[in-house]
């Protein structure tokens, strides 16, 4: 059943998490995809362009409240104990989530008058999967404990709540730098969904309470819905063919069957020579899900008081068997899933960044130079907050860094960031332009390195560009 097939993929990825957000490369200007987190940002290149596949990597794992290393550490304990700790720890707002980026190919250039230009076109498209799934807790408690130990508790339904999406993103963006204190920018985007999963809008409860006909009473209030897009062509593929799964999942990469459209916004105001301040907010849209849909809902309520142990007279010719296949229709026919095509649209998660900043440490100029300004300060500390909206609310992180340039065509950024993993998340990225060739590494929560399955999260970005007159 295909049904079946969806909830096991889902139960597979649940086992990791990752997010979204990119406080490293946030505000790192010597590496031009900072643009896509705020299209408003400065810019100190007159263009560039992405190698194709490898101009940006994003892989960011992590789990809240949880861990591998909590269910398989070798500590004389068995799986079940450490497993029954982990979900009487966890709860419904506990999640976990993916996002993977790979940028296909991205590409930019200044444009204006000779003398100054001060305005900035980029574009580019990549690929992006995001997933995210809150801890089923009442559904994994059923399960451990039943209902015979749980008379007169509702089990709620709603905890069931998840969102996988696979997409491209094919974007447009414009900066300009209006004077010397203020930039802004704007970026739209068109989202093709390859495939998506919902199942967001879940209500109702079971309950067990003390029965009049028999020993228990089985309430069901039941509003329960998974909606999917992309996926029942591909899992319902009869010949089998991974090949035409490819062919088909190549078509949509691009203005494929179901559409959407974004709107990123973004500014960087400054305050003083040394002090400025940076906002965005991103993916601002939605993807209609209209072609390929196969939904699935359950909707009821009825009481359900057992099965009567007494046999009732069988008829004629009637086995044991029989009976009881009779029992079993009655009772499947009490869970009847509907299947529809409905038409549905899921919204982007929208998300914030904002940063407060601050420079110092002048670059000392050649005494020869006579017409040089001040000079660029080599350093800056600042404070960054990053926010996404979620389905069961919004998830928020705070960043405090430390930026060096070392050198012109070397530069060097620090983090600390508390966020729903951990409160001891220490970060650093390296830029490097050699010949115009800018090649940039960022790493997240390099204190987990040292047992990495004890991790609630894991960063990684790479990535390889050419920048063409790099002012700096």
């Amino acid at each position: 059943m295909i049904l079946k097939k969806i909830l096991l993929v889902l139960m597979l990825i649940s086992g990791i998490g990752y997010a979204q957000n990119k406080q490293i490369l946030y505000g790192f200007t010597e590496t031009p995809q900072a643009l896509l987190l705020n299209p408003g940002g400065q810019i100190n290149n007159m263009g560039y362009f992405g190698i194709p596949l490898v101009s940006h990597m994003h892989l960011n794992a992590g789990s809240s409240n949880v861990s591998v290393f909590d269910f398989f550490v070798n500590d004389g304990r068995n799986f079940n104990l450490k497993f029954r700790e982990a979900v009487n720890r966890l709860d419904a707002n506990d999640f976990t989530t993916i996002t993977q980026q790979l940028e296909i190919f991205s590409g930019g250039f200044a444009f204006g008058p000779s003398y100054q230009k001060n305005e900035y076109i980029s574009f580019g498209l990549y690929q992006e999967f995001d997933f995210i799934s809150y801890f089923p807790k009442d559904y994994v408690v059923l399960a451990l404990e039943g209902n015979q130990s749980n008379i007169g508790r509702p089990f709620k339904l709603d905890h069931l709540n998840l969102n996988v999406d696979v997409l491209t993103v094919l974007h447009l963006g414009y900066n300009k730098k209006v004077n010397e204190k203020f930039n802004f920018g704007v970026r739209g985007k068109i989202y093709s969904s390859v495939f998506n999963i919902n199942s967001t809008n879940n209500r109702g409860a079971f309950t067990t309470v003390e029965g009049e006909n028999n020993t228990y009473n089985h309430i069901f209030n039941l509003d329960l819905a998974l909606r999917s897009s992309g996926v029942a062509n591909l899992i319902n593929d009869e010949n089998d063919d991974f090949t035409e799964d490819i062919k088909t999942i190549r078509k949509r990469l691009l203005f494929g069957e179901n559409l959407g459209l974004g709107l990123d916004v973004g500014f960087t105001k400054q305050i003083n020579k040394q002090l400025y301040w940076d906002a965005s907010v991103l993916d601002l849209g939605f993807v209609r899900h209209s072609k390929n849909i196969e939904n699935y809902e359950l909707k009821d309520e009825f009481t359900f008081e057992g099965i009567d142990p007494l046999f009732p007279e069988s008829q004629d010719n009637e086995s044991a068997d029989d009976f009881w296949s009779e029992i079993e229709e009655e009772f499947e026919d009490l869970f009847e899933i509907d299947t529809t095509q409905t038409k549905y649209t899921v919204w982007r998660p929208v998300k914030l960044n904002t940063s407060l900043n601050y420079a110092f440490g002048k670059k000392k100029l050649k005494d020869c130079d006579c017409l040089a300004d001040e000079g660029d300060y080599l350093n800056r500390v600042g404070a960054q907050l990053f926010m996404i909206k979620r389905p069961r609310g919004i998830q928020s992180a705070l960043t405090a860094y430390y930026y060096r340039r070392v050198f012109n065509g070397l530069s060097v950024k620090a983090t600390y960031t508390i966020d729903s993993y951990t409160y001891s998340n220490i970060g650093f990225g390296v830029s490097s332009n050699l010949w115009g060739l800018n090649i940039y590494a960022m790493a997240d929560n390099l204190l987990s390195y040292q047992n990495v399955y004890d991790s609630q999260h894991v960063s990684l970005q790479l990535g390889l560009n050419y920048i063409f007159k790099n002012e700096n």
